[in-house]
């Protein structure tokens, strides 16, 4: 079987995965989720207890979860490395140090954030505290990224690859959440220029917002997720 992607909207930093399944260029499913809605259903945890996306149903129906573990499996099947280098590489491991600090600091620079927006009951204190942390937290890890960036097309070498894909899901979350302007990071808002204007990162952004828009051929398609948490759930 193929295997499925569950990602998440709006604004789900599982978006990059679909764009990086479509550079992959192997077949693929993929599984639409309200991150506000049926994602926090009890039913949902029958695929991640911890009530988040993304998750993938391997080709063998095994669960798996996490950000990081996922775009390893990508890696390890990534034969005519399209989206990733040898391993034993000087790209590889840059490669791993840029998701890394992606996927660690930078995203969780943005939590306080959405704790202020998704607070219930509303407590204005509080996320007035927790948007000021917030700013200030994100403000500072895109210093970091910016010093991080060097001269290539994109953030490894000339073609995208899986830290592209990481990077893209979250980047935007910065105008989402309207911390500062993108010039305040010259370098880092011409390289989400490139990575937004690739035609996979047009094709899952538009599949994030219910649009149906074709691809390369590799997606073979959604699946519902009742028949995804029916045919893989754990009981």
């Amino acid at each position: 079987m193929e295997p499925v992607l569950i990602y998440g909207f709006p604004a789900g930093s599982s978006m990059g995965l679909v764009a990086a399944l479509e550079w992959l260029g192997q077949p693929y499913r993929l599984c639409r989720v309200d991150m506000m809605g049926e994602m926090r259903e009890p039913a949902y945890k029958r695929i991640n207890p911890r009530v988040e996306t993304p998750a993938l149903i391997t080709d063998q129906g095994e669960v798996l979860t996490e950000t990081m573990a996922i775009a390893a499996w990508f890696e390890a099947r990534d034969t005519e490395r399209r989206i990733s280098f040898d391993p034993l590489s000087r790209e590889a491991d840059r490669m791993h140090q840029m998701m890394a600090f992606i996927n660690t600091g930078f995203t969780g620079a943005f939590s306080p954030l959405w704790a202020a927006m998704e607070m219930e009951p509303p407590n204005p204190a509080l996320q007035s505290a927790l948007r000021e942390w917030g700013r200030d937290a994100v403000i500072e890890r895109h210093d970091r990224l910016e010093e991080m960036i060097e001269g290539d097309s994109f953030l490894i070498v000339d073609h995208p690859t899986l830290a592209d894909g990481l990077l893209i899901g979250i980047a935007r979350w910065l105008d989402f959440h309207q911390v500062a302007p993108q010039a305040h990071w010259p370098k880092l808002a011409a390289l989400r220029a490139r990575i937004e204007a690739d035609p996979a990162v047009i094709y899952a952004t538009a599949l994030e917002n219910g649009e149906n828009q074709p691809g390369n051929g590799a997606c073979k398609g959604h699946l519902p997720l009742a028949e995804v948490i029916r045919r893989f759930g754990r009981n």
